[in-house]
């Protein structure tokens, strides 16, 4: 998709109330099952977040209601990804060869 194109639809989706907006999701999910030459991929963290607030919309859950649980869900997430990078680097930084002793001639007494 070209810059301009996805700029134009972030525009006009931020300019729809929340509930409509769903409404754009579905049936640019149908568009993708239909036309899709391959599925939207998503992190895992990210694929459970949208199966929940599905899951909610499925369940008629007041799209306030499904705003902040979302939001309450996005900040985990990034809390989550900061410790997972956190732990990646304490990985990276133990698999280091630590520096070669340079041992010093002995001092003349």
């Amino acid at each position: 998709m070209n810059e301009i194109l996805r700029d134009r639809l972030q525009r006009k989706l931020e300019a729809l109330p929340e509930d409509k907006a769903y409404q754009v999701l579905d049936y640019v999910e149908f568009l993708e099952s239909k036309y899709a030459e391959r599925p939207a991929g998503a992190a895992p963290f990210q694929r459970v977040a949208e199966t929940l607030e599905d899951t909610l919309r499925a369940g008629r859950v007041p799209v306030n209601i499904i705003r902040g649980t979302m939001d309450a869900v996005g900040k985990a997430g990034r809390i989550l990804e900061k410790f997972a990078a956190a732990g990646k680097a304490a990985v990276d930084e133990a698999g280091k060869k630590p520096p070669e002793k340079v041992e010093e001639p002995p001092s003349p007494q």
